[in-house]
């Protein structure tokens, strides 16, 4: 019975058998590629799993961090200071980026703890503004914002009318002043937003001169040779309530060499000094007795080479009108000039004090002899020189009177 053949139908079983076998495996085969490449929740605790009990995140999770831009989105006539702010919660800020449709941005100040951003000045009026804004929580995660705003269109402006010329190159003496069209009750800020700066630097302060004039100068007369500018930022800035600035530009000018002339009224001599030497020792006549000249450090601020002298326009009535002179150079605004005199006899210069208060120089009637002492002083000064008045029966001249400041110590100055 060893030796007997297996039956037919024993045979057919092992081959089912065999067959479910493998199906069995290639399904098993199938489902291991379905979880692999499904992503089924695998089971909790399990290698592939996350335990809802160990409070982690996934890294695909939205930041925590909110960024809040005021103004909103899209807001019109936004005021040009106190307006915007950038803050984020649950997070700190990383980038903030405010610029104007061509590109200039904004410079603006980030808190410490990164919580806040805001602008160190104040925006340009009638202008779009950009902002983008970036910050992370504490899991590194970034949020960000992009907003557009537009400022407002003021229907009240102001500027500045300056002195020197852009370009310029001036006396040691000259002040940056300016004079505003408007009168400012915000000083602060218009301030502010006036920048001098000098090569070689020096510290500049400015003086308010009632509420609408503004000088600038350092401690003592500038050295030779400085460059200074002036940055004008003056656009958006309220200068009162409701009336704002629209000027923006950059001027500069070069001072020239040094040169401070002293008039002594009691010696009736004016003593040129140029870089530290005396150059020449001019005759002069001062104000009379009764018409007496200022005293103190005065600028040159305008230069004539022939003008008209009208009494009537500085409280002299009638008492002259002279439509001729020559070579004058004004020292204040009521109308302190030195000049040239063809009116008075040449013994007069260097012996008698005869004017209605300006210092006189011996000249010939036209501006047209080279000669002349009047004409050598007219030819060797700039806007911006100084002229100092002593020893003369009078006070000394306001600061405010002409480009002046320069009579007001430091300490009052900064004030």
């Amino acid at each position: 019975m060893n030796g007997q053949p297996i039956s037919g139908a024993s045979a057919g079983s092992r081959r089912k058998r065999g067959g479910a076998r493998l199906r069995t495996l290639a399904a098993g085969a199938m489902l291991l590629v379905l979880t692999a490449c499904g992503g089924g929740d695998p089971a909790p605790g399990s290698a592939g799993g996350q335990n809802p009990s160990q409070g982690g995140q996934q890294e695909n999770a939205a930041s925590q961090a909110v960024v809040t831009i005021a103004p909103k989105d899209g807001a019109d006539s936004v005021a040009t200071s106190g307006a915007l702010k950038v803050t984020a919660e649950q997070g700190k800020l990383t980038t903030v980026t405010v610029a104007d449709s061509k590109g200039t941005e904004v410079e603006g100040k980030l808190a410490a703890d990164g919580a806040s951003w805001q602008p160190v000045g104040h925006l340009a009026a009638g202008t779009q503004y950009k902002v983008h804004a970036v910050a992370k929580d504490a899991e590194g995660r970034e949020s960000a914002k992009d907003t557009t705003f537009t400022t407002l269109v003021p229907k009240n402006t102001f500027i500045g009318h300056y002195t020197p010329e852009d370009g310029s190159t001036v006396g040691v003496g000259m002040p940056v002043s300016v004079n505003f069209t408007r009168g400012i009750t915000n000083p602060e800020a218009v301030e502010k937003a006036i920048k001098v700066t000098a090569e070689p630097a020096v510290r500049i302060e400015g003086h308010w001169f009632g509420n609408d004039r503004l000088d600038f100068r350092p401690e003592k007369y500038w050295a030779a040779g400085t460059k200074v500018t002036v940055a004008f930022n003056l656009d958006g800035v309220e200068g009162r309530p409701g009336v704002y600035g629209k000027q923006k530009k950059t001027i500069s000018f070069t001072i020239g060499r040094r040169q401070v002339s002293t008039v002594d009224a009691s010696a009736k001599t004016m003593k040129v000094e140029r870089d530290g030497k005396i150059i020449k020792t001019i005759p002069i006549t001062a104000g009379a007795p009764s018409t007496t000249t200022y005293n103190g450090q005065m600028v040159i601020s305008e230069k004539y080479k022939v003008t008209r002298m009208n009494g009537a326009t500085v409280g002299f009535g009638g008492e002259y009108d002279i439509k001729d002179v020559p070579h004058a150079m004004r020292l204040s605004t009521s109308g302190t000039f030195v000049h040239g005199n063809y009116w008075a006899s040449a013994g007069t210069f260097g012996s008698a004090n005869v004017s209605h208060g300006c210092v006189g120089l011996r000249d010939a009637r036209g501006a047209g002899d080279g000669s002349t002492p009047a004409a050598w002083f007219y030819d060797r000064s700039l806007i911006g020189d100084v002229v100092i008045v002593k020893n003369s029966k009078d006070k000394e001249i306001k600061p405010d009177n002409g480009l002046n400041g320069w009579n007001m110590d430091w300490s009052e100055w900064i004030k």
